[in-house]
């Protein structure tokens, strides 16, 4: 499951900036009082059922910190695991695995917090048929948005564009004082391998933005009922058909009523800007 791990270009640079607000100027004061000689065991265990993500930054922590540590993971990203399971073992100094500890720990609850709501909706929106694919958007964390979204794709969930250069998104503001027609035209000529998104908030805006080529509309704020309309619509027609995706207005207790309309996509920014974090300690035995 590699593709559910961040780039490791991104996971050294979040530990190395994470480490140095946490240690800088002067080192784990309470740990340098410990014995060197003395070591320990610890086991990283969740207080609460979820999905696992963030394993290559734990790993990464400890390496930093303190390279003879050796730590043994029991499961990787994207396992679904209980409250009490342990998810891996770190042995080694016991100065060097406390100094690490909240780091790896911040880490990882974040991320397995983000990949355990991804589950849910993913269930959510399974349960309810349709095929509804659940992605996320560009409401990150700022510096740690790639592993943000691998922690989505753990959850069984998909990436949105990663930044502003990956594709071309024409939302309401773009389109304020240039009419879709010529935004679409503009951004063929101007980047001819880039997919074209247009956010469509009612039926005339789909039907210019079909007509334009769009590759994928984004179906901002709309009902279940005003997605049906849509699809029905874009499929009557003859053009080729672009992706449907959902935005706004869903959660937990919507998404059900959305999975059935027939719309391809429905991006949810709470994945990464509202998902709670996992609760996973670490124990420290002899």
């Amino acid at each position: 499951m590699h593709d559910v791990h961040p780039p490791i270009t991104a996971v050294r640079e979040a530990v190395a900036r994470a480490l140095a607000e946490d240690l800088l100027p002067l080192g784990d004061l309470t740990s340098l009082l410990l014995p060197p000689e003395l070591t320990a065991t610890a086991v990283f265990v969740p207080r609460h059922d979820g999905v696992v993500a963030g394993r290559r930054c734990a790993d990464e922590t400890f390496r930093q910190v303190d390279p003879s540590l050796a730590v043994v993971w029991s499961v990787d990203d994207g396992a679904r695991v209980t409250a009490g399971e342990k998810l891996a073992e770190v042995s080694g100094t016991l100065a060097s695995i406390l100094t690490a500890e909240r780091t790896a720990l911040n880490f990882l609850g974040h991320l397995s917090g983000i990949a355990t709501l991804t589950a849910r909706f993913v269930a959510a929106a399974q349960e309810a048929g349709g095929g509804l694919q659940v992605w996320d958007t560009r409401k990150t964390t700022p510096g740690l948005r790639a592993l943000e979204k691998a922690a989505v794709r753990a959850g069984g969930g998909a990436n949105h564009r990663g930044n502003l250069s990956e594709w071309v998104l024409l939302k309401d503001n773009h389109l304020e004082l240039m009419p879709i027609t010529d935004a679409v035209v503009a951004a063929r000529r101007r980047w001819p391998g880039r997919t074209v998104q247009v956010e469509c908030t009612d039926v005339g805006m789909v039907r210019e933005a079909v007509a334009a080529g769009a590759d994928i509309l984004l179906l901002d704020n709309m009902t279940p009922d005003q997605v049906r309309e849509v699809v029905a619509e874009v499929r009557s027609t003859h053009a080729r058909r672009p992706l449907l995706e959902i935005s706004g207005s869903v959660d937990l207790s919507t998404i059900a009523a959305y999975a059935g309309t027939g719309a391809d996509l429905v991006s949810i920014g709470a994945l990464t800007h509202s998902a709670p974090v996992l609760d996973i300690g670490l124990d420290i035995g002899a």
